[in-house]
Order: structure tokens, then sequence, then C-alpha cells
């Protein structure tokens, strides 16, 4: 939700904190609330409930669709910047992070210094946290989701701090979660004082997830759960040392880019940002940006990138150092497309978007991008053209026009055929005679996203008596309950 509300501000579209807020994800039976907003907890939203059945409660609950690849992408970048407090991180589920602070703790002043040191920055970052230190995975866990804000846990004291807390704070499946609670064993301290030889004989065949007494002796420090830090990914940069201070960086910049592509093309990589740094001799730093919407590492591509930025610099008295560095670093695979082993038919238009882009700035260059929807107006989305590429949504099967209004407009009908097109009809002050059509096209509403009472359209395909085709359709039918008479709107011309 953070993350989410960071990156609305940044778009100038995050909705008051007043107003009730949650992410859904796609669930079994319709999208289900993935996380909330303060007003919205407030307001009884709970996490894991219906979208449909939380906006019976609030109809003024505001949903937008959750990027769990991005929340992922974005703890995973976590877990790498929180390597400034220990060598060892990982992810630990969707929303967690585990630290092996074994031999650090003491570098920031002991343990207490050091949580409040990792609230700060995570504060600092836009990001509210609950942090706990204990002598095992498993009581930190437990204690960082279900204790205080800030816990510590001393060495030897886990089954007293553990023992309050409930029996799905050992990370048990919500199935094995249930049975224990069915057997009258809420508490993890009820589940410690059962025999040894009962548990073992109702939980032998369960997995780790499902197996009560496994994760009680892991949270206990009676079995090992050692953290497994993987390797940060490989940094990609390259350098020119000059022996006097020049003024202008654009006759090294080829050399460097060859050897940065030299680098990615060793690891089979590609990268999608460049960052070009100028360190002047009298302590200055100067630092320029470059995306891509591919990943590439074509040296003549990305030195075109920074065509009329290198101006941008004020050389001051010189400088000697210029670094370029590969950001957003990602597999890519050397493919032949075509028979004569020429580059892909769609290259030229990513490198003419990279140098829009280059030029004008992200935000100035955007592209459609597909949704999964019925309702055509919900049917595509805007992004930034840098975006990376969404899961592919299957096209509709019914042809659409090529030109579709952002928003509909509504036309007087003159004469209709009865459950069929306008025989004639005024669009912006023009009399418009249908000589053929082809419809009806029905198309309801979205109950989970449409407010009680939206009616559903008949969408026709019509030709006037010039040959222009256009897209309209009737809102409504006669005596359905939803209103009035039908109303009619253009809603897109074919080319």
């Amino acid at each position: 939700m953070e993350r989410w509300q960071k990156w609305a501000a940044q778009q100038g579209s995050a909705p008051p904190d007043d107003l009730p807020l949650a992410l859904a994800t796609e669930g079994a039976h319709g999208p289900v609330i993935h996380a909330n907003n303060r007003a919205a907890r407030l307001a009884g939203m709970r996490v894991g409930e219906r979208v449909v059945d939380m906006r019976a409660l609030c109809p003024d609950l505001q949903v937008e669709q959750a990027d769990l690849d991005g929340d992922w992408r974005a703890l995973e970048r976590l877990m790498l910047w929180t390597r400034r407090w220990c060598p060892w991180t990982v992810t630990d589920g969707a929303d967690g992070l585990i630290l092996d602070t074994t031999g650090s703790a003491h570098l920031f002043g002991g343990e207490a210094a050091l949580l409040r040191e990792m609230e700060e920055r995570l504060a600092g970052l836009g990001l509210g946290s609950q942090i706990a230190i204990a002598p095992t995975w498993g009581a930190a866990w437990a204690l960082a989701r279900f204790g205080p804000v800030r816990a510590i846990c001393p060495g030897g004291q886990e089954a007293e701090m553990l023992a309050p807390l409930p029996a799905r704070a050992l990370r048990l499946e919500e199935k094995t979660g249930l049975l224990l609670h069915r057997l009258g064993l809420k508490t993890i301290g009820d589940l410690a004082a059962i025999p040894r030889l009962s548990l073992t004989r109702r939980f032998a065949r369960a997995e780790l997830d499902g197996n009560p007494l496994m994760r009680l002796d892991q949270a206990m420090g009676r079995a090992s759960e050692p953290v497994s830090s993987p390797d940060a990914p490989p940094v990609f940069r390259t350098l020119a040392r000059l022996a006097e201070p020049i003024q202008d960086p654009t006759p090294h910049l080829p050399e460097l880019c060859e050897a940065l592509c030299a680098q990615l093309a060793g690891e089979g990589m590609g990268c999608r940002k460049l960052r070009l740094t100028v360190y002047h001799t009298d302590g200055e730093i100067s630092t320029i940006m470059a995306a891509m919407s591919r990943p590439s590492r074509e040296a003549r591509h990305l030195e075109r990138l920074f065509e009329g930025k290198l101006e941008r610099i004020n050389p001051g008295f010189g400088f000697d150092l210029i670094t370029l560095e590969a950001g957003g670093v990602e597999e890519l695979v050397i493919a032949q497309h075509r028979l004569e082993g020429g580059p892909k038919d769609d290259l030229d238009l990513v490198r003419l978007v990279d140098r829009l882009v280059a030029r004008f700035g992200a935000s100035a260059v955007t592209r459609p991008t597909p949704r999964a929807s019925h309702v055509p107006e919900r049917a595509q989305n805007w992004q930034s053209a840098m975006a990376a590429p969404t899961t592919p949504v299957s096209p509709p099967a019914r042809e659409r026009p090529l030109r579709l209004f952002e928003h509909p407009e509504e036309i007087r009908v003159l004469y209709a055929v009865p459950e069929g097109p306008p025989a004639q009809f005024i669009w912006r002050r023009q009399t418009l005679h249908v000589t053929r059509y082809a419809g009806p096209e029905r198309i309801a509403p979205e109950w989970w996203n449409d407010r009680p009472g939206t009616r559903l359209r008949d969408y026709f395909k019509v030709e006037d008596q010039t040959g222009r085709r256009f897209w309209l359709y009737r809102e409504g039918l006669h005596g359905d309950g939803r209103g009035g008479a039908p109303r009619w709107f253009l809603h897109g011309a074919f080319a």
C-alpha cells in the first residue's frame, strides 16, 4: 500500500488520507482485498474479503489493482539495501525481510540502537515497519507480526515471550492453525505444554508449514534454520581516468559505451538504464541519466541517447574522471529473427522511442497497454513508454474502431428501428442517415466495478450516406427498471 501511495503521489493522483482505499487482486470468486489504508481499516474493510462484499459495507471504497510483481521486485531491492546493517539478508514471504545481525549489532551501539536506526531509515523511505530481534528466525517472525511494534527477545527467553502469541505466529498454514484452534490450542504456550509424543503422532507426516512441532523447535532454537543469503547482482561499470582535466566528455563516450557493452555481453545481459557521472577537479559531481524501453547492449544506440545532454554539464575547472554505469540489468538472449540475419523489424521503433524519451522526458512519451476488461473504455490505459511490458491480454474477438473517443458523445436520435440502430441521428450538428449496420453486440456492466443500476449497452457498427463508419451504442432498454428512455451515444469511428 505504501509503495502504491508513493507512486500515486508522484503522479499527482494520490487520494485524500480520509478516503477508504484498497488494493485488490483476483480471487477464486472475484477480486479480493490485498491491502488497505488506515481509513479503510477503520471502516471495517478486511484483507482477504471480496471487494463486492466490502463495497456493500462501504460504498465510498476506492479500489485499485495491486501490482504483486512490482511489490516483489521492490522487496528484493529493499533486501539488498538493508545489507548496510549486516551481510546476510533474505526475503521472507511477500511482506518481510530476515536479517542475520549476528556480530554486527554492536557496531551500531547495541540491538536497541540498531532497531531505532532501522525504523528511522525505513521511515525516510516512506515505509512503516514492525521490527523484532530474536535469537531465531521463527521467534523474530512471530514477534514482528504479532508482538509489539519494536521487540527485543534476549537469548533463552523465547518460550516466555512467545507463549502469549497465537499459534498461527509459528508460520503455520491456515488449515493447521484452524485445527489447533478447534482443539483449544490457541496460543504458542498452549501448544508448548502438550507432550511432544502426542504432537509427533498427530503431525508426523505433515509438511513443514503444517507441522507445529517442527515450527516450535525452530522458534525455540532446538532446530537450526540458517539464513541462506543470495548474492548481490553484478555491477556493470566502466570508467575513464584522464591524465589532465578536460572540458567535454563527448570524445570518450564511444569508448565507454563499447567497454560497457562488452561487459554486458560477457554475462549475457542487457541494460534499461544508463548513468554517466563526471567528477570535477574541484570535487563537484555531475550526473546524466538515460533510459531505454527494452534491454539493449548496442554501443551505438546507447551513445546516441546522450545526444544533446552533455552540453548541460557545466565544465567549471574541468574533470578528470568519467564513469558509465548500467542499471535495470536484465537477461538478453541473442536470437536470429530473420533468415538473412538482419535486425528484428520493430527495433527501429524501439530506438526511436528511446531517443524521443531522451530528448523530451519519460512523462512526454506514453503508449497504450491492454487491460483485462470487456468494457471498451477500460480495455486499455496509457503508461510511460519506459515501463516494463505488462502481462499479455487476449484481444477482443470482435472488431473495434481505431479511434475510440475518450468520452462517448451523446447523439440525438430522430428515428430508430425497434431493437435496432437509429435510421437517422444528429451528431455535432450533422444529420446522418444510416445506410448499413451490423449488430447489436451487447456489453453488460462490470458488476464488481460499476455502481448498482448501471445499464447495459447494445453496440452497432453503422455506415452513413457518405461511407463513414461509426460505432455507437444504446444505453439501457425500455422497461428495464433502471431509468427512463434509453440514451444513444457515439463511441468511436472506424478508419
